[in-house]
Parts: structure tokens; C-alpha cells; sequence
């Protein structure tokens, strides 16, 4: 092989200035020993960040693979917080460790919702693929998806006491699922549009939805089976066609219809909201006294829920009033007793509204034994607040604690420039300009500055310029960080500033059609006291014809390079200014371009996709390439070479070689447009700034890139990608219904079913050879030498084939089990029907075998019955997983029973209550104490 170019892979290092994304929710966690109410969690494009709103920093990173977060739910023990994806799976992460060893996947598209049950062993999810599936969090598989909902589930609820199951989607529906049947018995059809949240109230009797409209309409739940007694008759009830669905339970009794033997459900009221718009989320925290609500402004609305006790004190007093009243006006005559009505507006309180600084994107709340709630809420501009609430005081105001801004721009970094030692990072918004060190990653300048376009460092970096949307040249000293000046540039946006190569200058192109040249120079004013201030000098003006998009000057300083309005660039002398070449081809405006460091190259990247390569001796197109799906914004030269990055809106970056006009790789994982780049002056590092608010910092590793290697990963990926995409498995006999299995076909279940085939064939090969071996002995009538054993039973310390199964399907991921056994072809299954018998029998991993067994024998049912050669090992396996099964049932039970022993003896001795009443004995002393503090202070 002849000797190639090498080129240098560069790999993702870091994501920064994001302090919370958009598609994500933000909830309060706890960390190890810390207190409640501290920490947040928020989705952070594919990271989930931890950040202590105290100290306004990140103390935890969950690392994400590719797709971007979408919810965040935090497990009832405040140890685990599942994290669902854009793509639709879900993945749980210890809080302690960050780490995550469960994932489940059986969405097909982004996960919407997700709740655990009251006691973190089961997990719902909602998607927008309108599918619910139940997962089991301990057995780390899918029980079942339900289906029936027509658009995406907004809102899926377990209920405490019951084993039932209740989800709100966009179609306007809420659903009730009975889980031990699996089908949904009550469909809610009261909402017009969207039901966007819901919370259960009063133990779950009550249903508070929020919708498209001002109003929370709150339903009452009968849990109808609760008064029945056994054998006791039903009343039927005749129902006529004009009845209507609201009114199907009056007093007459339970209907015979099913979804009435469960529950009904009966609209007690509404609430009504201030905002006008929809409701965005509807939250309540875990006692579910307090309720928090917002729509799609900066206000967010708190509610409480009174108790049975404040609802009666209240009813009594109303009726105080109302009886005094009735006595006042009837003086003379015997007053009726009067009677007051019990209203929603009784049972749900406006408490007070928090406005916030900007318009919420989501909300969580954590309400204190003493009556504090906590609220942290995430803003759409990249903000995280926290506020607190005495809701026990009578009108409670929220107060602001703590604000996460610093780590972040409020709107997109439209600009990036390294300076010239290669450590700080300049990126420039709408509102700050930010200067980042970039091993850190720390902020180390915010300066408040105009809509920035452009920016670069002065040579020394000790100044900073920026170029505005309004026309402005900003001059901002770092050390102090202070905006030294502000020049009037052009009479439209500054769209490009360029460093002269002999640094003495800058020149600025800007939408007035003018490109000016300046020279910085130290002046004395009265500002800057004894010390000279920088600032810049205009020398001269090139007026052209349209407006300038984008100026570059040659590195030998000869010419300068002008992007105009009308689809071409410019090339003018820099000395005379006079014109020289005119580069047109393409057919959109040239939005970026770059000159290679030798004055030979120009590359130009326009809105019309593509990205030319130019000679600049004569002006001839070498190349004209389609670099991205979208608008190339940013094109930049990698220094001392011919090889250069383009950064496009379809969310990628491109290197690209200028001489060979090959495309060498694409870096991946902006989760919204690229607007620019930087590259470092010695090559070694990149950071871009996307629309998804954040900054990547990428980094040139010592790893070569081989071209063709490079476009067979790709297509490998491809083909990937379209295996995972085909045709669920279907199992033979199975309509379609409500319940379905939850898994879905991925690579990773395709992969495990061919393990499995893999060692079912080197099963099948070995246990002939071994039979063939034996037939030869008997032959010989004397022991011969055995057979040569196969490299991978060796590897595994020389186990016997079926061992070696075993050991395949027990490093199958316990969530693609079931799914890889549905892909596994039916010649396979007889083999493994009898190995599960000889491993039933020996009694290993009895649970994981039973669990395989069930699921073939289910969705092969009509093939193996109608097997009689599988008859005599259907049989076996009859007996011997009885007998197996009764031998683990028996153990467990031992063992229950012996603990519940151990338990008994050590209260006895030692006179302590278990578990139960230690937490409800450690808030006891903890309020006497409290009470003892309060009398020693009084008395001091």
C-alpha cells in the first residue's frame, strides 16, 4: 500500500454552556447524604447535569450516547432517576455513582412521560409513538404495552392501593387500565382538546386535569367494589341512548357494564386558571397538599388542597354565617335550617402566582413537613430559579433563592474566537459576551454587550472586539471587564470582522454595501486616567454594490476577499483596493469562507448546500462539493494546512481536504443548527456553538483516520440502523389487541438471537462429535484418545457444550430476552427445549431458564403440541419444573419465615421497633428538641 495522507481523528471532549435544555423536564433529586431540596436535575441535550443550586455548580454528569434527553422521573428512594430518550428508550442511572446498568427499549419515538409505582419496582413510560408499556424495574424487562391511546401519551399515573393504571394523551382522552387484565375499562371523553397534565388528589379520589383551555377540571373517583359484599345482587339499570355519559352513575347502583365494576368517574367542577393558554405542566408534590401549574408565560400558579378536617372547619363556618344570617332576617318567624353546598372552590385554594423571569419550560415542587415548599423551575432561556414559599402563612409570597445564568448565554452564541495562546474561549449572544477557559471550562469575563455577530481577540489578548447587529464596534478590556468603546461602524449589522495578518488593524463588512478598514491605536482621554486605552482609527472605505456578508484577508496581506448579497465573492487588492478577480457559481449567497495559509486556496461555503474550492492565482473553481442538508454556516481552515471544517444547519461538522476534495469525517452531536466554529491556532482543538444553547469543545486526538475503513463504518451503521427498522416478528396465532409485548426488534436482540444460534450450532457439532467418539471406542472396545475441543469451550475453562449455551443466554440483557427469543427460528427451539430440561434438572439458574421456557412455549405453542417428538421432553420438563419451582417456593418461604423470626427476637431483646415507627420515633425527638430550643431562647 502506497504511503496516504494521514489525517487525524478529532473526538467530542466536553458539552458546556448549557445549563438546562428545552425537551427536558427538571425535577429535585437527592445526593448521598444531602439535603432535600438542594439538588436539580435537567436534561442537558444528551447529558443529564446535577447542578447544586446552592453553590450554582454541577456535581454529577449522566452521560447520555447520542440522542438527546426528553423526561426525568427520580425512583421513590431517591437512589436511581430513569432518563427517557429521544429515540425511545429509557435508562436508569444510580444517583450515587452516576453510572447506569438498566436500560429499556420499546418506544419508536421520544419518550413523553414516565412515572415509577409507589414503590420504584415498576415503571411506566409514555411515548409520542402513542404506545404505554410497563416495565419491571427489579427483573429489568417489559411486562406489556398498552395500546389504544391516537396520539402521544402527555401524562401516565400508577395508582397506591390499586392495581390500576391511568394515562392522558393529546388525543383528548384519558384512559383507566386495569394491569391484572391488561385492557382498558374507562375511557374519559369530557376534554374538547388536549389533556396536557394531570395529578390524583384527596388519596386518589379525585382527578385534576389540565387541558388546552383556563380550566382544571377535576373529577370524582368511586372505587365501586369496595361496598359490595360477596353474592350480593346488582341493581340493573336501563339505559336509554339520550342518556348521557356524565350521568351513568347516579344512586340507582352500579351498572352491570364493565367499565362501571371498577370505577366511575363523575366531573366534580372545575377550577379555573389565570392564564388563558394551555396548560404546560400540572405538578403537585407528594402529599399532593400544594398543586403547581403553569402555561406558556412566565407566571406560575400554586394552589392548595385542603384536608377532610379544613374542608369540615370550613363547611361548619360557612354554615355558622349562613345561620346567622337567616336569624338576622327572619326575626320574628321560625328560621329553616339553612343549607350550604360544598363547592370545588371549598376543597382547591388559590394560594399565589410566582412570576418568574422569563417564560417557564417546566416545574417541580417539594413541600417541607414544616409547610416550606421549594420550587425549582426551568426557564426557557437556559435558566434554572429556585424560589420558597411559607405556605402555611395566610397570603404566602415566593421568594427567589438561588438563579443558574452564569454557566451559560440566555440565546444562541452566534460567535467564537480562540485567542492566540491557544487556553481562552470567546463566545458572544444576543445579551453577554462570555470569555471560557477552555481546560476548565470555567467562565472567567461576563460582559454585557449588544446583539453580537462577530468578535475577535486583539493581538495580546488582553481586549476583545465584538461587531453588533446594530452596526457597533464594542472594545471590551478583559482584565477589568469593562467595554472600553463603542464605535459607529456601518449603518446596518456588522456581519464580518477580520484581523489584518501585519495585526495593526481590522477590516469590517457590514449590510450598508461598505467594507472599512481600521487601525487600532492607543489614545489618553479622561476615561482611561494615566494609562492609554486602545481603540480604532477608520482609514478607509470600499463601497460596493450589495450588501457584504462575510470579509477575508489573504494571510500575505495581498488581497482581500468580499462575499457579497448577489451570490459571488469579490476580490480586491488590499494596497490600491482595486478589483481582481470575481469567484460566481454559486446560487445562494456565500454566507462563510476561508483562505488557506498559503494565499493559494480560498473555500467558500454558501446557503445553497454546497462549498467551493478556488484557486486565487486565477480565480478557477478546483472543486465544487455538497458539504451539508442545510445552509453551510461557518467554514474555517485547520492552521498550517490545507484541510478545513465546515459547520452546517443540519446540525453536523465536516472536515474536508482541499486538495484531494475528500470528505475525511463528520462530527456529530449537536442537537440544533451550528451557527459557528473556532479552531484553536495550533489545530488541536474546536468548539462550536449550536441553537440547542450549548458549546462543544472537540479535540485532535493521535488517532489516524483511514477514508475507506471510515466509509464502511458508515455503511455498517447504515445497515444497522435499517435492521433495526424492519418489520416487527410476529408470533403465529396472535391477533393484534390492547396488550402487546413491550420489547422492540433492536440490533442488540438480532445480535443476541445469533449468539444464541451461534451456540446452539457448536452444541449441535460437539455433541456429534463426542456421540461419534463414543460410537468409535465401542468400535475399538477400548478408550480412545478424545477429540480436539473447541478453542471457545476452552477459553470458557473447558465447560461441556451445554454450559457453554447457558453462559450465552445468561449474558442476553434481561430487557431483549424475550425479543431475541422471538427472533430465534423455529429449528432451533426442539435443541433448546432439551437442554432446559437438563438444566431444570442439575438446577441451574432455574428462574432464568423458567422465564425462557414459559415465553417459547407461548409463542410456539401450535408447532411444539403438534411435535410428537417433543412429546416425551414436554413431559420431562412437566415434572421437573414442578418439582424445581416447589423446591425455590419452599426456600424463599424458609427464608421469609426465618428473617420475620430474626426480626421478633431482636425486638424483643433490645425493645426496638423495626423500620415501621423508627422514622415516625426520629421526628418526634427531633420536635421536642425544637421545643427545648425554643424555651431556652425565650428565656434568654
Amino acid at each position: 500500500m502506497g504511503l496516504t495522507k494521514q489525517y487525524l481523528r478529532y473526538t467530542a471532549t466536553a458539552v458546556f454552556g448549557v445549563i438546562g435544555s428545552q425537551k427536558s423536564n427538571i425535577v429535585f433529586v437527592t445526593q448521598r447524604g444531602g439535603e432535600k431540596g438542594r439538588y436539580v436535575a435537567v436534561g442537558a441535550c444528551e447529558h443529564v447535569f446535577i447542578w447544586d443550586v446552592r453553590k450554582a455548580e454541577k456535581v454529577l454528569i449522566l452521560e447520555g450516547n447520542k440522542h438527546e434527553v426528553t423526561y426525568l422521573c427520580p425512583s421513590p428512594d431517591g437512589v436511581h432517576i430513569a432518563v427517557g430518550y429521544e429515540d425511545g428508550s429509557v435508562r436508569i442511572f444510580s444517583l450515587l455513582n452516576g453510572e447506569s446498568n438498566v436500560s429499556f427499549n420499546g418506544h419508536k419515538s421520544a419518550v413523553t412521560s414516565i412515572q415509577y409505582d409507589s414503590l420504584g419496582a415498576r415503571l411506566v413510560t409514555g411515548s409520542r409513538d402513542t404506545d404505554v408499556i410497563v416495565w419491571d424495574v427489579i427483573n429489568e424487562c417489559g411486562l406489556y404495552r398498552l395500546k389504544g391511546h391516537k396520539d402521544a401519551i402527555t401524562q401516565a399515573l400508577f395508582l397506591t392501593n390499586k392495581n390500576l393504571l391511568v394515562t392522558s394523551s393529546k388525543d383528548s382522552f384519558v384512559k383507566w387500565w386495569d394491569l391484572d387484565t391488561q385492557h382498558c375499562f374507562k375511557t374519559m371523553v369530557g376534554h374538547r382538546s388536549e389533556v396536557w397534565g394531570m395529578v390524583l388528589l384527596n388519596e386518589e379520589n379525585r382527578l385534576l386535569t389540565g387541558s388546552a383551555d383556563s380550566e382544571l377540571r377535576a373529577w370524582d373517583i368511586d372505587y365501586l367494589e369496595e361496598g359490595k359484599e360477596v353474592g350480593e345482587p346488582r341493581e340493573k339499570k336501563g339505559k336509554s341512548l339520550l342518556d348521557d355519559d356524565d350521568d351513568d352513575d347516579d344512586n340507582e347502583g352500579p351498572n352491570e357494564d364493565p367499565q362501571e365494576r371498577i370505577l366511575s368517574c363523575k366531573k366534580a367542577g372545575s377550577v379555573l386558571r389565570e392564564a388563558r393558554d394551555r396548560v404546560v405542566s400540572l405538578t403537585a408534590d407528594s402529599k399532593t397538599k400544594v398543586l403547581a401549574c403553569h402555561g406558556l408565560d412566565a407566571t406560575l400558579e400554586i394552589f392548595t388542597v385542603l384536608s377532610e378536617e379544613e374542608i369540615q372547619k370550613k363547611m361548619e363556618r360557612k354554615l355558622k354565617k349562613a345561620r346567622k344570617k337567616a336569624k338576622s332576617q327572619d326575626e320574628g318567624a321560625e328560621a329553616a335550617d339553612p343549607v350550604v353546598e360544598r363547592k370545588l372552590t371549598d376543597e382547591i385554594l388559590k394560594l399565589t402566582n410566582i412570576r418568574a423571569s422569563f417564560k417557564i419550560r417546566s416545574v417541580d415542587c417539594l413541600l417541607s413537613p414544616s409547610g416550606e415548599m421549594k420550587i425549582a423551575l426551568l426557564l426557557q432561556n437556559n435558566t434554572v430559579e429556585t424560589y420558597t414559599l411559607k405556605t402555611t402563612e395566610k397570603n404566602p409570597t415566593g421568594t427567589k433563592t438561588s438563579r443558574l445564568t452564569l454557566g451559560g448565554h440566555r440565546t444562541d452564541a452566534r460567535t467564537l474566537t480562540f485567542s492566540s495562546d491557544n487556553i481562552a474561549v470567546l463566545s458572544a449572544s444576543g445579551e453577554t459576551v462570555k470569555v471560557w477557559n477552555r481546560s476548565t471550562l470555567q467562565v472567567i469575563r461576563t460582559m454585557a454587550c449588544e446583539y453580537a455577530l462577530c468578535s475577535l481577540f486583539v493581538p495580546g489578548d488582553r481586549q476583545i472586539i465584538i461587531g453588533t447587529k446594530s452596526g457597533k464596534i464594542q472594545v471590551f478590556d478583559l482584565a477589568s471587564g469593562s467595554l472600553l468603546e463603542t464605535t459607529e461602524a456601518h449603518n446596518g449589522a456588522l456581519w464580518s470582522i477580520c484581523l489584518s495578518p501585519d495585526q495593526r488593524g481590522i477590516v469590517t463588512g457590514g449590510a450598508d454595501k461598505t467594507v472599512k478598514f481600521w487601525d487600532f491605536e492607543l489614545i489618553k482621554d479622561n476615561e482611561s486616567g494615566p494609562k492609554k486605552r486602545l481603540t480604532v482609527k477608520h482609514t478607509r472605505t470600499l463601497q460596493l454594490d450589495e450588501d457584504v456578508l462575510c470579509v477575508r484577508y489573504s494571510p500575505d496581506q495581498r488581497l482581500l476577499a468580499v462575499s457579497l448579497l448577489d451570490c459571488t465573492v469579490k476580490i480586491f487588492y488590499t494596497d490600491t483596493l482595486k478589483f481582481f478577480l470575481s469567484l460566481y457559481g454559486h446560487k445562494l449567497p456565500v454566507l462563510c469562507m476561508d483562505i488557506s495559509h498559503d494565499s493559494a486556496l480560498i473555500a467558500t461555503g454558501s446557503a445553497d448546500r454546497n462549498v467551493k474550492v478556488w484557486g486565487l492565482d486565477f480565480g478557477d473553481c478546483h472543486r465544487s462539493m455538497f458539504a451539508h442538508d442545510d445552509s453551510v454556516m461557518f467554514l474555517q481552515f485547520v492552521p498550517k494546512t490545507h484541510l478545513f471544517f465546515t459547520a452546517g444547519k443540519d446540525r453536523k461538522i465536516k472536515q474536508w481536504d482541499a486538495d484531494k476534495f475528500e470528505h475525511i469525517q463528520t462530527l456529530e452531536g449537536h442537537k440544533g443548527e451550528v451557527w459557528c466554529l473556532a479552531i484553536s491556532p495550533n489545530g488541536d482543538h474546536i468548539v462550536s456553538s449550536s441553537h440547542d444553547k450549548s458549546l462543544r469543545l472537540w479535540e485532535r486526538t493521535r488517532e489516524p483516520i483511514i477514508l475507506e475503513e471510515e466509509k464502511e463504518m458508515e455503511r455498517e451503521a447504515e445497515f444497522d440502523e435499517s435492521l433495526a427498522k424492519g418489520d416487527a416478528p410476529v408470533v403465529p396465532g396472535e391477533a393484534k389487541g390492547e396488550a402487546q409485548p413491550a420489547g422492540k426488534k433492536t440490533i442488540e436482540t438480532v445480535k443476541a438471537a445469533e449468539r444464541i444460534m451461534e451456540a446452539l450450532e457448536l452444541y449441535r457439532k460437539e455433541s456429534k462429535t463426542l456421540e461419534e467418539h463414543k460410537a468409535a471406542c465401542k468400535a475399538a472396545g477400548k478408550e480412545l484418545p478424545p477429540p480436539q475441543m473447541n478453542p471457545i469451550l476452552m477459553a470458557y475453562g473447558n465447560i461441556s457444550p451445554s454450559h457453554y449455551v447457558l453462559e450465552v443466554i445468561k449474558k442476553v440483557r434481561s430487557s431483549e430476552l424475550e425479543v431475541s427469543l422471538l427472533v430465534l427460528p423455529f429449528p432451533y427451539i426442539p435443541d433448546l427445549l432439551s437442554l432446559f430440561n437438563t438444566y431444570i434438572k442439575h438446577g441451574l439458574e432455574v428462574e432464568l431458564v423458567c422465564r425462557c421456557l414459559f415465553f417459547l412455549l407461548r409463542i410456539h405453542f401450535g408447532q411444539i403440541t403438534g411435535n410428537q417428538m417433543l412429546l416425551s421432553v414436554i413431559d420431562d420438563l412437566r415434572t421437573n419444573t414442578i418439582s424445581k419451582v416447589r423446591e425455590i417456593r419452599d426456600v424463599l418461604g424458609f427464608n421469609s419465615a426465618g428473617l420475620q423470626f430474626l426480626q421478633r427476637e431482636i425486638e424483643s431483646k433490645e425493645d426496638v421497633m423495626f423500620f415501621a415507627d423508627a422514622s415516625g420515633l426520629f421526628e418526634e425527638k427531633k420536635r421536642k428538641r425544637r421545643k427545648r430550643e425554643r424555651a431556652i431562647l425565650t428565656i434568654a
